[in-house]
């Protein structure tokens, strides 16, 4: 694949590849309300059986995430991704089916998310791993920044998508839906023209090659930093997860296409926070907005607590601006500092740390939903959301105005420095 461009939009592979994640995405948005709904209305899930659902859709990045990433950096990327998205296809087609067939248990939905989660593993760690080889390492911030505009306006989007379509079709036939997106994301994906390197084999074993993609994370003391302070707010986002919804549709008694544009105000904030991260960037510095941007928007999640759809919306649009400043600007400089080599290894490592508290929170939040009831359980994953950036606060990040460009040194990463 090239790394020259002289601008993305004009770059054949990676509109391509930007296709696909946008089309993969809006499904995926539109199952994720769906889904849940249907195991909350039409199978009667209790708030202990939503945790569980949460836990298992991303409960693969504990199970398979770190052998993901070497694997994956032993072989070409945009197959796998390909292979992924027509697994995902298969599994969640099958929703509907059992539906429509009078035969589908919430132990289906359980299955469905599990191993739909791992194919998500796969095909989400290559994407970013693939990223530097399509635009070039110059052209990082640039294709991320629209990677996740679109991610935020399928955010946006695709929760009110669902809700309306879950009232016009059924929830077994929204799901359906991101099902069939799946298709056309593999599709955009077959169309790229670039042909990927693949870097030479160490002959170490698969074992020895996590351990160094491990090592490389928790060695560099601002990836452990960001590492730390992703993984903080993705366990407590776990739990907000696990809970919303059923607070929502029960709690609240909205309708489905009501949940929907609730929930859809997180995107709205999302796409404002890609449009506008660029600038933050340039004005404040990359590291000032990885340290920023969480701590500022952060607070007004309390919202979520108040019993009032209105303010649900308010606080989850705040955090969700300032959650997708972090990303561009975290995600952007990994991926301008790892070696090729290591890039599927990293990326795996970091998902595996960060995505692998996810299914944690779930539970958290179902035990708590339990425990607690739906708005203590929402506010005590609004209160650890809004303590994730102090690992940035008590590290090198917080003197910084812009992140290192160039590969730390040895001892860098053998934390010494």
């Amino acid at each position: 694949m090239t790394s020259g461009r002289a601008t993305l939009w004009r770059h054949h592979d990676f509109l391509k590849l930007w296709t696909a994640e946008t089309v993969s995405h809006v499904g995926t948005t539109i199952g994720q309300l769906a889904v849940p709904l249907l195991a909350a209305t039409a199978l009667g899930a209790t708030p202990w059986g939503m945790g569980l659902l949460t836990a298992a859709t991303t409960a693969a990045f504990l199970l398979v995430g770190l052998p993901a990433g070497a694997l994956l950096d032993r072989v070409r990327k945009r197959p796998v991704m390909i292979a992924a998205d027509l697994a995902r296809c298969a599994l969640f087609g099958s929703v509907p089916l059992a539906w429509w067939l009078d035969a589908l248990t919430f132990g289906h939905l359980l299955v469905v998310a599990l191993l739909g989660g791992v194919a998500t593993v796969f095909f989400d760690v290559a994407y970013q791993s693939v990223l530097p080889a399509v635009v070039g390492r110059e052209g990082l911030v640039e294709g991320n920044t629209k990677l996740e505009s679109t991610r935020a306006a399928a955010h946006a989007a695709g929760p009110a998508m669902g809700g309306g379509l879950v009232q016009l079709v059924g929830a077994a036939g929204a799901v359906l839906l991101d099902a069939l997106s799946f298709l056309v994301s593999a599709a955009a994906l077959a169309l790229m023209r670039g042909r990927e390197e693949v870097a030479a084999r160490s002959g170490r074993t698969l074992r020895a090659e996590i351990g160094e993609g491990l090592r490389y994370v928790l060695g560099h003391r601002l990836l452990r930093a960001i590492t730390a302070c992703t993984g903080t707010a993705n366990l407590f986002g776990g739990a907000l997860m696990a809970v919303q919804v059923l607070y929502l549709a029960t709690g609240l008694d909205l309708p489905a296409a009501a949940v929907g544009l609730v929930l859809s105000a997180a995107g709205v904030a999302g796409v404002a926070g890609a449009l506008t991260a660029g600038w933050w960037i340039r004005r404040l510095g990359q590291a000032r907005v990885v340290v920023g941007a969480l701590l500022v928007t952060g607070p007004p999640l309390l919202l979520v607590a108040a019993g009032d759809p209105v303010l649900f919306a308010v606080g989850l649009a705040a955090e969700s601006y300032g959650a997708v400043l972090y990303n561009v600007a975290q995600v952007s400089f990994r991926q301008a500092i790892c070696p090729d080599r290591l890039l599927g290894r990293m990326n795996a490592s970091i998902r595996f740390l960060v995505w692998g508290t996810i299914p944690v929170g779930g539970l958290l939040g179902g035990a708590l939903g339990e425990l607690l009831g739906l708005r203590g359980a929402l506010l005590v994953a609004a209160v650890g959301t809004m303590l994730a950036p102090l690992w940035l606060l008590l590290s090198p990040l917080r003197g910084l105005r812009d992140l290192p460009a160039a590969e730390p040194d040895a001892e860098e990463l053998d934390g010494r420095t």
